[in-house]
């Protein structure tokens, strides 16, 4: 067995990393707060805080201007990847929830962000499968129901320009990719993480970021 050479991430170290990242804005910060305190069951459902500013990071570093996010809640990651868009750039962000996205069209508003945003209430899939069937995505954002993890993925992948993004969240679920036989959601991100490594269209690489995100291009 490989030997582990990661750090244990205590309470402790997890603060000093995220005082060592940029800080939310006070648009993001009042996000994860509202979110916390309206909807405590499923503010996990929220991506981490030092997503974040390495979404916003993804979009800068590879000039992406069409950006689409399969999952997006309350709309912090929306929000930051709009943040970080050029100027005649967009998002089209796709859930089935009016109520969770109320949350974020008044974030989206506050921060200036929602003429740049496109939010699309459907069905993930119906929504995807009525794009453009040519590459035109830059980046895509992946964090929905991971029992269609594998059928974003094939949607979106002959979308993607050459060289175009997906970032997919949860590819580690917690560690039930380690158990799928007794987690559900574990074995729906395990078969995708096996699909997602056999497609030779992509080249991607699995990070321990927050809860598992994997990064794959568009080489073919």
């Amino acid at each position: 067995m490989t030997e582990f050479k990661g750090t244990a991430l205590t309470p402790e170290l997890y603060a000093y990393v995220l005082a060592h990242n940029p800080p939310l804005d006070p648009v993001q910060r009042g996000l994860v707060e509202t979110t916390q305190r309206a909807l405590p069951a499923h503010a996990v459902k929220q991506i981490a805080e030092e997503q974040v500013p390495l979404l916003a990071f993804l979009v800068r570093l590879t000039g992406a201007r069409h950006v689409v996010e399969v999952g997006t809640f309350t709309g912090l990651s929306a929000l930051a990847m709009a943040q970080a868009l050029p100027e005649g750039g967009g998002l089209v962000a796709l859930d089935i929830s009016e109520e969770w996205t109320a949350y974020a069209r008044q974030a989206w508003e506050q921060a200036g962000v929602d003429g740049r945003i496109d939010l699309r209430i459907a069905p993930a899939l119906d929504s995807l499968r009525a794009m453009p069937a040519e590459p035109h995505i830059d980046l895509a954002f992946l964090d929905a129901d991971k029992d269609n993890y594998v059928n974003y993925w094939e949607e979106l992948v002959p979308r993607l320009r050459p060289g175009g993004l997906i970032v997919a969240d949860n590819t580690l679920m917690m560690g039930s990719v380690l158990d799928p036989e007794n987690h559900p959601a574990g074995a729906h991100v395990r078969e995708f993480n096996t699909h997602v490594a056999a497609d030779k269209r992509m080249e991607s690489v699995m990070l321990t970021v927050a809860d598992g995100l994997t990064l794959a291009r568009r080489v073919g």
